[in-house]
């Protein structure tokens, strides 16, 4: 067997089934060190790196292998430290932890309570990556999204990570905390100089080795303050320490910003975060229910109840549990139904549908139609009697609702935008001359009105 063949095939094959980004982070980098009996020995450049494709992808490893060459594997993970020195044991990621009180880190959000969906995975796996090579991958990370989806966890994850496994000096701020701060430099003392001030400031923003910075956005309109970032940011990134950077919109939208700022938060890594897709919100629903162990106890029904209703961000999820629960304990009801979720949450969720959403109400009529399955339409399978119905699928979703291109993607097993935008333009321009597409549509549109 030749093992560069097979690892050529191999990654073949897994770049068809995983994001572009997790790609490159996670398998570029790795390679098949030997094939032993029945057992692949895979070596990877760091024991995170070891420990995402051990935990996250080895199912998804093995399956990969056996479909390609018919033989059932068994993976095996090692460092290239380990495999050089020839002591193939596990070895726990650490070193000595450093402690700092001035961190603002919040220690309950880590990467391991963090829930992965389709719309959240790409920025995940940057993070996670900046974590393990701060200074040297992707700087800045500059993550977007609206409010409550996620950005902030992610950001003290990677501070808690780094504060844990090295020693190096993180910081987390607020762009408001930030300003304040500059303003406190900037008044004088009794001797009518504010040197000290501006000291301390340079120190607790310089004297770092990762800055992370929440809702840059606020530094609209104070101008003097983003000229002090500049100069902040320039230090840090040309000394190779970390810039962690999140705001609601991407950098080329923060036109409240300075041009220069802007152009330098596109140096690194930009990724965004969008609204939670139905099975990611169920999936946060359960976790919270379990992690709160609730007297009341409410069923699947109720979950996706809410998970169809409530689909903006993760933190009116949770505010739509809490109140379900209070209502239940006020009334003295011991299990939720989904008429007591209606009732509790009447006033705060438009009027429920038999479908989980639009796109999946069209998904499933597509389906039907072709006699195949939804899963299948949202499988990477490639088959033209797959493809074909997938695109006249998401061309649908694109015209008969109003939602984004990355939302309809990431609900067709997250896929990238410019999947869907291909897709639609090509049923357009194929509608302009096939008179049996355009009947087939239509009577696709009559079952979805």
């Amino acid at each position: 067997m030749n093992v560069d063949n097979l690892w050529s095939d191999f990654l073949s094959t897994i770049k068809e089934q995983i994001s572009s980004l997790a790609y490159s982070t996670w398998f570029e980098n790795a390679k098949i060190h030997s094939v032993e009996n029945k057992t692949i020995i895979i070596s990877t450049p760091t024991h995170i790196h070891k420990k995402q494709l051990k935990e996250k992808y080895n199912e998804l490893i093995e399956k990969t292998f056996n479909d390609i060459t018919g033989t059932i594997f068994i993976i095996e993970y090692f460092t290239e430290e380990e495999l050089s020195s020839n002591t193939k044991e596990e070895k726990s990621i650490g070193v000595p932890f450093y402690s700092n009180n001035e961190t603002n880190l919040n220690p309950k959000y880590e990467f391991d309570n963090f829930i992965l969906g389709n719309s959240n995975k790409e920025a995940h796996a940057a993070a996670f990556s900046v974590a393990d090579n701060p200074g040297k991958m992707y700087n800045p990370l500059f993550i977007y999204g609206n409010s409550g989806l996620g950005k902030t966890h992610l950001m003290h994850a990677i501070g808690n990570y780094i504060t844990k496994n090295s020693n190096k000096k993180v910081l987390y701020v607020t762009s408001e905390k930030f300003k304040n701060d500059f303003v406190e430099m900037n008044k004088k003392d009794s001797k009518n100089n504010n040197f000290s001030e501006i000291d301390l400031f340079k120190r607790k923003y310089r004297d770092i080795d990762v800055l992370i910075i929440d809702d840059i956005q606020f530094l609209g309109g104070a101008p003097r303050s983003q000229e002090e970032f500049f100069h902040t940011f320039n230090e840090l990134h040309d000394s190779n320490r970390q810039i962690i950077i999140s705001s609601d919109r991407s950098p080329n939208d923060l036109k409240i910003l300075e041009d220069r700022l802007r152009t330098r938060f596109n140096w690194g890594l930009t990724v965004s975060i969008y609204p939670p897709e139905f099975d990611l919100r169920v999936n946060i629903l359960k976790r919270k229910i379990a992690s709160q162990n609730l007297i009341v106890k409410i069923n699947e029904e109720v979950i996706e109840y809410i998970a169809v209703n409530v689909d903006n961000d993760v933190r009116q999820l949770e505010g739509a549990l809490t109140r379900i629960c209070a209502y239940s304990t006020i009334f003295n009801i011991d299990t939720v139904t989904k008429e007591v979720a209606e009732e509790a949450l009447k006033d705060h969720v438009s009027k429920s549908t038999n479908y989980k959403n639009d796109i999946q109400k069209i998904q499933r009529i597509v389906a039907d139609y072709y006699k195949i399955s939804v899963d299948e339409i949202k499988s990477k399978k490639r088959t033209a009697i797959i493809a074909y119905p997938r695109q006249i699928a998401m061309y649908m979703c694109r015209t008969l609702t109003d939602e984004s291109y990355p939302k309809i993607g990431i609900e067709f097993g997250g896929r990238d935008h410019s999947t869907v935008i291909h897709a639609v333009d090509k049923i357009t321009k194929e509608l302009k001359n096939n008179d049996e597409l355009l009947r087939i549509i239509e009577k696709l549109k009559q079952n979805y009105s």
